[in-house]
């Protein structure tokens, strides 16, 4: 269950401290925004801007040293076309290629296994969709603006206890009781819309490109897993889990050192960015192949089927993804 924990997106937070702290409209309560019906202060236009602004350049920080050229700059639809798809493909081929050298032997997917595993995607592309859709609409209420002028620790806080705590209802509730299921399931994806929406501050085609970018990733890497050797990569579990403690660990330095270390900041940015791309690609292939273990459990008879539980960890999984890629590509397009 600490994976989950420690997967929890904390990209946002790093952008909410570089707002300033002496506005007295800037230091809000949060539960008084999320749990109470009172009408909030309509914000100025000086802070409206300011929020704007913060979040677009929260992806500025210490980039400069190790850009690279676009490979898209300056063509035409059709190059920019060619060079998406030419990714896309040779993503898929190099990665089966490089990880799938040595594929099943018991005769393909069996049709219990392929039926449990097209659920669960089935159930994570209706988990990022209620995400996407209930971001779009908080974004549009205003609550962008004021979650960028609450302050980052409480923001933190009130989003990993609301995120854990519909995440861990979610796990134990039985399959069977749908009407808990789904709400608590629900409740977890509002959340995560709650907090990622200012992404809706950046450009639509960017988050367009980073969301065909991610799926591109995440396929690629999830044939690997569904058509790998049975629990070929189950061992990754343990190597993950200190990863992803990593990466959590640096996507909290923004909040605590000072400015002044601008190169341990770098540091930690790099690992953030680069480090979670590697150990969120690795857990997608790590939770194909534990969602096809279970799929075999289940119809054993020594596990429960609950493809709702197995869809959270793959939402985690791109969202992780996802927000990375929109920082690569916002380096990329403040090059033009």
């Amino acid at each position: 269950m600490a994976s989950f924990v420690l997967r929890r997106p904390f990209a946002i937070t790093s952008a909410l401290k570089q707002l300033h702290k002496s506005s007295p409209s800037a230091t809000r309560a949060f539960h008084q925004q999320l749990f109470t019906q009172r009408q909030a202060t309509p914000l100025t236009n000086t802070l409206l801007k300011s929020s704007r602004s913060t979040f677009q350049n929260v992806f500025r920080r210490q980039q400069s040293s190790f850009q690279v050229p676009s490979p898209t700059q300056g063509g035409t639809l059709g190059q920019r076309l060619l060079y998406g798809g030419a990714l896309v493909g040779g993503t898929i081929l190099a990665a089966n290629l490089v990880f799938n050298r040595e594929t099943r032997e018991d005769g393909g997917m069996p049709p219990y296994e392929r039926a449990y595993l097209n659920e669960t995607f089935m159930h994570t592309g209706l988990g990022l969709g209620t995400i996407g859709i209930a971001a779009t609409a908080l974004h549009r209420s205003g609550w962008s603006y004021r979650l960028m002028a609450t302050n980052p620790w409480l923001v933190l806080g009130v989003g990993l206890a609301l995120s854990i705590g519909t995440m861990y209802g979610t796990f134990n509730t039985h399959p069977n009781n749908y009407m808990q299921k789904y709400t608590l399931w629900t409740g977890f994806n509002v959340t995560q819309a709650a907090v990622l929406s200012p992404l809706l501050f950046l450009q639509p085609a960017l988050l367009a490109r980073a969301g065909l970018y991610t799926c591109a990733m995440m396929g690629s890497i999830a044939f690997v897993g569904a058509t790998a050797k049975q629990e070929k990569y189950l061992y990754l579990g343990g190597p993950l889990l200190a990863g992803v403690a990593l990466v959590a660990v640096s996507g909290f330095a923004p909040l605590i050192l000072p400015a002044t270390a601008a190169r341990t900041l770098m540091w930690s940015e790099r690992i953030w960015l680069y480090g979670g791309l590697a150990v969120f690609g690795g857990f997608t292939l790590y939770d194909v192949q534990k969602i096809l273990m279970h799929a075999r459990a289940s119809e054993r008879g020594l596990v429960r089927k609950d493809v709702v539980n197995e869809s959270i960890s793959l939402e985690l999984d791109f969202l992780n993804i996802f927000i990375r890629m929109v920082q690569i590509l916002g380096m990329q397009q403040r090059r033009k």
